[in-house]
């Protein structure tokens, strides 16, 4: 085994494939495992094609590495029970087993803030209990408990990361909605007031984070995020400055627009999630005092700033977007459904 061989597992998505990069500019070997490969991986980096279900394939991406980065999972807008449980728990299992026969020194799981449902106050630190609401953040729980066990049962050193919702160049899936909206000068809703405190986290910092963990022997759970964060109202209406496209920042109703929200989205005609109509107005963040001493890490991004650059990247990089070829669905623009007629009328 290499002493320094890292493994990305998902290191073709959207935060797996720039946490490989990092990786490669820290000058360290880098395997990426995943369903599909990219044109944009760099031709030093190995890659193992294969399905985190399947426990061959995942045996033969696991042998030799140090450290495992486990960033594969099925995301909230799947909408899947079956697929959460099949991909983000089950596949995690299968993940550890493999990594405790090949000896790998460290697991770094990438789980989700989802785990903590609408928290009873914020911020959110050590005495928090999670309490996820939807079947997204049940399966991340659930994963999270798996990797507890193998620590406890056989020893495998594991450290948990629970990210805010993140952002960064490149990052499309739900925010592509709200930048392609902004773009034409349309309005954008906040429920309710809007003066919930939201915090989102940039992709670099996270990777820096993920990466201090695997450095970091023994068992930990980080929550990281933003330090420099606002209301969703500020984040927006900074964004809407930003792109100058004349987008005002409205309020609606929360309890009705959340209800709209959901019945649409069940039958198909909006493409969100449960965890957006339970989270969008609430007040959601994170105490960073434990992971930025124990990590020796600080985050560089603050909302707006990455709100913008994420912005930015979307309107450089606009007119590719509807092209052919499999992404990742943070990588991927969304069907719009219905939104598309509340753009045309506002």
């Amino acid at each position: 085994m290499s002493d320094d061989l890292q493994l990305v597992t998902g290191g073709s998505g959207y935060f797996g494939s720039l946490l490989v990069e990092r990786l490669r500019c820290d000058g360290a070997p880098v395997r990426v495992f995943d369903l599909v490969d990219t044109d944009y991986r760099p031709g030093q980096i190995e890659f193992v094609r294969g399905d985190i279900r399947d426990r061959e394939s995942v045996e033969r991406a696991c042998a030799g590495a140090a450290v495992i980065y486990h960033c594969v999972a099925q995301v909230p807008l799947a909408r899947d029970r079956a697929l959460f449980q099949q991909v983000n728990v089950q596949g995690t299992s299968n993940l550890l087993a493999a990594a405790v026969r090949c000896g790998a020194r460290k697991v770094v799981l990438l789980s989700s803030s989802a785990v903590y449902g609408i928290p009873e106050r914020n911020p959110i630190d050590d005495s928090s209990v999670p309490l996820p609401l939807e079947a997204y953040g049940q399966a991340k729980l659930e994963a999270e408990r798996v990797a507890r066990a193998y620590h406890d049962e056989q020893g495998l050193d594991v450290t948990i990361i629970r990210p805010r919702t993140i952002l960064g160049h490149g990052r499309l899936g739900i925010f592509e909605l709200l930048f392609d909206w902004i773009w034409a000068g349309k309005d954008v809703y906040v429920f309710g007031s809007g003066e919930n405190l939201y915090q989102f986290v940039h992709a670099d910092d996270l990777a820096g984070a993920c990466i201090k963990a695997g450095q970091r022997p023994g068992l930990a759970i980080y929550n990281v995020g933003a330090e420099k964060f606002c209301t969703m109202r500020q984040s927006l209406e900074g964004l809407a400055a930003h792109a100058g496209t004349g987008s005002r920042v409205r309020s609606i109703p929360m309890a009705p627009a959340a209800f709209l929200m959901e019945a649409l989205s069940r039958a198909n005609l909006l493409p969100f999630a449960p965890y957006h109509w339970l989270m969008y107005g609430r007040e959601i963040y994170f105490d960073l005092t434990r992971t930025k001493e124990e990590l020796k890490w600080a985050p560089r991004w603050g909302n707006i700033e990455m709100l913008c650059q994420s912005y930015d990247w979307y309107v450089t990089h606009r007119g590719e977007l509807k092209g052919a070829g499999v992404k990742s669905p943070h990588r991927s623009a969304v069907s719009q459904g219905l939104l598309k007629v509340l753009k045309w009328i506002s």
